[in-house]
């Protein structure tokens, strides 16, 4: 193998990368995983229980919650699948920079942490979001409880800062082959 230095970056951006594909797949297409539930309904990146698949959407519950800023907030969380499509990308890189060339993991650097990037602000507006809405609901007198895709997200975005740290150390791994493989 030419560059042991890489290994940790692929882990970490092969977690992440996991991390958010389970994110993104959240409500309407899998309930198992969402950001909020109130009442019959789970919230996601590209809608609610029962909803059609769409970027953006209102709220179907009753209350002071579909504002315009509400409803725009929920168009940033398309940044979640493309930090997953961005951490895919560094694995690939890493995969090269871990079999062939130290321009692998440099690539895989720099795009972890663009996804690194991606999903912090994704992860801030979805928790300001929800959170702002989930008082508004409890105000209401509906119960509404945080799901399991905020804290998946925290964990892909904690996996990602690590994959960023170790793949650009990574960089300055041997990358030389010795004389007994030539």
């Amino acid at each position: 193998m030419a560059a042991s230095g890489a290994l940790p970056g692929l882990f970490f951006c092969f977690a992440a990368m996991v991390l958010l594909i389970f994110v993104s797949v959240s409500p309407p297409t899998w309930n198992s995983v969402s950001f909020l539930n109130a009442n019959q309904y789970s919230f996601g990146v590209f809608g609610y229980t029962g909803s059609k698949v769409q970027v953006g959407y209102y709220f179907p519950l009753p209350g002071d919650i579909n504002t315009g800023i509400l409803h725009n907030l929920t168009f940033v969380l398309i940044l979640y699948p493309i930090a997953a499509g961005l951490s895919g990308l560094a694995l690939l890189f890493g995969l090269c920079g871990a079999a062939y060339h130290r321009a692998g993991t440099v690539f895989m650097s720099l795009l972890s942490g663009l996804a690194t990037l991606c999903t912090f602000i994704a992860w801030v507006v979805s928790m300001s979001l929800f959170g702002v809405v989930r008082s508004r609901l409890r105000s209401n007198g509906i119960g509404a409880n945080w799901g399991n895709a905020n804290w998946l997200a925290l964990g892909a975005l904690v996996a990602l800062i690590l994959g960023f740290c170790t793949a650009a150390c990574g960089v300055f791994g041997n990358y030389r082959r010795s004389r007994n493989n030539r």
